[in-house]
This record gives structure tokens, C-alpha cells and sequence, in this order.
């Protein structure tokens, strides 16, 4: 029978309860094994594996084959004491585990082992295996433990990335090539053309996601935002420049008081029978600060990284962390063309229209809804009973609430160090379906309707506006002149030139009035 081993092992030894299922759970069979369902794997390894039944011996494990696990790190440390740590240093002054484990546990609990004098000679010991998992570009050496420190984050937020076969498909993808493809295929012009109509798209279908698809003015209002601020601010995620953001999103008929960081509990939740329900808590307001700050250090310290983690991490980082009253899903899906643009993936004008391929059929909405599952799920089935609703507070930004949370503290293990491996990973594939279908297909329609454009002004000519509704009348009506473009338009009423019209319109467009929504699309959103 397999037992476990490594985390799985101290874990159970410790009676921990970490919130996120291990990416890689260990034990020791009879012989060597992987077996993986949905991203996570299962490791078995022969008898010889078999580590002493000790603290020591299976962290030692854990840091070999399994990587560093931060929440259970962060659980492990406050349960276990300093005592076990100092001892195992002492014993194994020099050897690679031992300070590895010393150089963690003064990092995640922020004290320092005083029993244990610092090293003056060894060789330097990576503190996170980058085979395994993410880690920081900029490594920086400590002498205390000659240990490099290539953590990509703080005690404020630190998120584990497994560098899975997956994610190493992801580091290789590079979103200007494919961006560059579609220039050679469709032409400069072309793109930058369908460039503001793709933000406006992305700006529409970001409040669809949110079911307020039907605030025209705020969704011109956010285009704007988009097309003017990616990129722009000196910190995306200083509290100055996210109040700007909050602004243009929310706009000024809104019963928000308070911008900026939120002073008060928040819950994502529903009604059912006039009763809440809880779907996910964010973090206590006064650790918003603490954990930003770790995701501006995350960025800070993985520059080269692939553009795409990058993006992914920083902005499912903070639609968990959820910093605003109100705005949070719009601002976490800007950020993730906010940063893209940083890094250079994604060259201004253009912004991926990352919404638009969420909301493009009720099986991409729900993978979306599914990736954010991915941490609010096991948060709250162990986090669930610590919601109530009590007597209504009024907090310091205005916010009015009833609702109380218990488990604050012990959440913090989860809330700062997810694992956002299928955050990813699903980014990633959005990235390239948005690219080679959304705006491939925006480009497509953009070149045809230049190419009717200019078929048509062989024929009559007139200002762009009148020959695009003109070619829009006629495609959307099989081919045929209504009466009312007719009287619009005097010039058609001649017979020759109206049979001419037709026919340049149907050598772009087929008679079946296809792309109907996107053209009535343009029609809502047109200058």
C-alpha cells in the first residue's frame, strides 16, 4: 500500500489544512508511477525513495521533487515552531536542504532563527527550483543562508506557477509573432483600422461579462480608457492610478462614495430565496496594501518572463484580491492588456479583445467562470462556515454592510499564495483564439468592407458614412434596394446604376447577409 510522502506527508504529520489541492502529491509504492487528471499529478515513487519518517526527511523531500509550496510552507512554519528548523540547521550546518528550509522559514514568517549564525562560506543554493515552477529573474544572494533568493514575490502575495509541460508551451508562445502574421496576411492598414473597433468590442463584451451590456455611454467611456491608459501609468497598481481607472469604469451615476481601495468586507455572492449566498470572500482591507505591493514586486521581479504569465498571475491575482468597492472584473481584464502592452507582446494600438472571446458562446463563458472557480472553490467549502450576516456596520468608505467573516487570519495562507497554474494556462489559450479567430476575423471583415468600399465608389460616389450604410443596407437585404435607401439616396432610383450597386456589393459580400451582427455592431458603436 503507497504512503505519503514529501508534503502529503507533513500535511497529514501536522494536521495542516491548506486550502488548494497539491499540484503534486507524492507517495512511496512499490514502484515508479505518474499519474496526472486535469493539471495535477500523482507521483509515486519505489521503495528506495522512501525518506526517514522526520521533519527533516520530508522536507528534504518536498524541496527535491516537489518544489516550494507556499501555502503549505506558510501553514507548516506557523504550526511547527522555530525549534525543529534551528535544530535540523545546527545538525546540518552546511548541507543544501537544511539551509534552504532556514532561508524559507525566516522568509514567510518574517523572524529571524537567532539561535543560528549566518554562513560565511558554501556555495550558493537556489531558494526555488526553477525546473519546477516560476521563479524570479533577478536572483539575489543571501548571505545568511547562501541561499539565492528567486522568490518571485513577497510575504504579501508569492504565486505558484508549476512549470507543467503546458506552461512551458506557453513560455514559448509569443503573441507579437502571431500578431505580425497578421499584418503580412491582412496589411498595416487594415489592422490599425479595425484596432478602435476591436476596443470597442473588448470594452462591450468586458460589462456583457458582467450583464451590463446595455450601458452604451460606459462602455464608449471604457473603450476610452482602454485605447488611453494601457500601458500609460508608471504603476498600474498604485492606488492613484487604479482610482483614475475606477473612475472611467464606474463613471458618475454611481453610488459609490469611496474610490480607490475598499475599506470594508466584500463577498462575490448571489440571492436565492432573498437569502445571500457566498461564492468567494476577498481579503481583509487592511492587508489590500500588503498584497498589492507583492504583486508589483512579482512584476518587478520577473521581467523576461513570458508576457503572458505574467499578465495571467498580475491579473487573476487581483480580481481574487479584489481591491475596489466596485470595477474589479473590468479593471483585472484591462490589466492583462495593460501589462501585455508593458512587455511589448501586444504594440499600441491594438488591445486584444480578451472579453469578446469569454463572451463568444455560453461554453467560453463558463471556462471562465470555471478558472476562477479554480481557487474560490476549495476556498470556500473550507472557508464557507465563517460567513454570517449580523447587524449592519457602516465603514470607512461609506460602504454599508451586514456582513461578517470569521476565518480572516487563517484565510491569509490561501489569499497570498495561490496557485495560479490553470490561470495560465487558460490565458494563454484565450490569447490565442482572440488572436487567430477574433481578430483575425475582425481584420477580415475590415479588409471586405474596404474592398466593398471601394466597389462601390467605382459606381456612385459619396462620403465614407453614406457608402457604408449604403453597402450595409444592401447586404443585409439579400442583395436588393430598399425603398427607404432609395428615397435616402435619389441616385439609386436609376435603374442601371442601382443594378451596377448590387452587383459590386455581392463581388465582396454573398448575398445571405453574412456577419450580420458584427455590422449591426458597427452601426451601434459608429461615429
Amino acid at each position: 500500500m503507497a504512503t505519503p510522502a514529501g508534503y502529503s506527508w507533513l500535511i497529514q504529520r501536522y494536521a495542516l489544512r491548506p486550502v488548494q489541492p497539491l499540484r503534486r502529491a507524492s507517495l512511496i509504492g512499490t514502484s515508479r508511477l505518474t499519474q496526472t487528471n486535469d493539471g495535477y499529478c500523482r507521483e509515486t515513487y519505489p521503495p528506495q525513495y522512501q525518506p526517514d519518517d522526520t521533519f527533516e526527511g520530508h522536507m528534504t523531500f518536498a524541496l527535491k521533487y516537489e518544489g516550494v509550496y507556499p501555502e503549505v510552507l506558510s501553514c507548516l512554519f506557523g504550526a511547527i515552531g522555530e525549534e525543529a528548523v534551528v535544530n535540523w540547521v545546527l545538525n546540518e550546518r552546511m548541507g543544501q536542504y537544511a539551509r534552504r528550509t532556514g532561508f524559507l522559514y525566516e522568509w514567510f514568517t518574517g523572524t529571524t532563527l537567532r539561535a543560528v549564525e549566518p554562513l560565511h562560506q558554501g556555495n550558493y543554493v537556489n531558494a526555488i527550483d526553477p525546473s519546477i515552477q516560476l521563479a524570479a529573474t533577478d536572483s539575489r544572494n543571501n548571505q545568511r543562508w547562501r541561499v539565492r533568493d528567486n522568490m518571485p514575490g513577497t510575504r504579501g502575495f508569492l504565486p505558484l506557477v508549476f512549470r507543467s509541460p503546458s506552461i512551458q508551451a506557453v513560455e514559448a508562445y509569443n503573441c507579437a509573432d502571431e500578431l505580425e502574421a497578421l499584418n503580412v496576411e491582412f496589411g498595416a492598414d487594415v489592422l490599425l483600422r479595425s484596432a478602435v473597433w476591436l476596443t470597442i468590442k473588448e470594452s462591450r463584451s468586458s460589462f456583457i461579462i458582467e450583464h451590463e451590456e446595455k450601458r452604451v455611454d460606459d462602455i464608449k467611456r471604457f473603450a476610452r480608457a482602454m485605447e488611453y491608459n494601457c500601458g500609460v501609468a508608471a504603476n498600474p497598481l498604485a492606488e492613484d492610478a487604479l482610482i483614475a481607472l475606477q473612475k472611467e469604469i464606474i463613471g458618475s451615476r454611481t453610488t459609490v462614495q469611496h474610490f480607490g481601495f475598499r475599506q470594508s468586507p466584500v463577498f462575490v455572492g448571489s440571492v436565492a430565496n432573498y437569502e445571500n449566498i457566498v461564492h468567494y470572500v476577498a481579503p481583509h482591507w487592511d492587508d489590500l496594501n500588503f498584497m498589492l505591493a507583492g504583486v508589483e514586486i512579482f512584476l518587478e521581479r520577473t521581467k523576461g518572463v513570458s508576457p503572458v504569465i505574467r499578465a495571467a498571475v498580475a491579473s487573476f491575482a487581483f480580481v481574487y484580491i479584489h481591491p475596489l468597492v466596485d470595477g474589479n472584473g473590468r479593471a483585472h481584464r484591462f490589466l492583462i492588456n495593460d501589462i501585455l502592452r508593458r512587455d511589448g507582446a501586444v504594440p499600441s494600438p491594438y488591445i486584444l479583445p480578451i472579453s469578446a472571446t469569454i463572451t463568444h458562446s455560453a461554453v467560453e463563458r463558463a471556462r471562465y467562470d470555471a478558472v476562477l472557480d479554480v481557487f474560490s472553490k476549495p476556498f470556500m467549502s473550507q472557508n464557507g462556515s465563517a460567513c454570517n450576516f449580523g447587524p449592519r456596520a457602516t465603514y470607512r468608505d461609506g460602504i454599508e454592510s451586514d456582513f461578517e467573516f470569521a476565518a480572516y487570519p487563517t484565510a491569509q495562507h490561501a489569499w497570498r499564495y495561490m496557485d495560479l497554474t490553470a490561470h495560465v494556462e487558460y490565458l494563454a489559450d484565450i490569447i490565442n483564439k482572440t488572436i487567430r479567430e477574433e481578430m483575425t476575423n475582425e481584420a477580415r471583415i475590415m479588409r471586405d468592407w474596404t474592398r466593398a468600399r471601394i466597389e462601390v465608389k467605382k459606381v456612385i460616389d459619396g462620403p465614407d458614412q453614406d457608402i457604408d450604410r449604403i453597402v450595409r443596407s444592401v447586404r443585409d437585404n439579400n442583395g436588393m434596394i430598399s425603398n427607404s435607401l432609395k428615397t435616402q439616396f435619389p441616385v439609386l432610383q436609376n435603374d442601371e446604376i442601382a443594378k451596377e450597386l448590387v452587383e459590386a456589393v455581392a463581388s465582396v459580400f454573398p448575398p445571405a447577409g453574412t456577419l450580420r451582427h458584427t455590422a449591426a455592431n458597427q452601426d451601434e458603436f459608429s461615429p
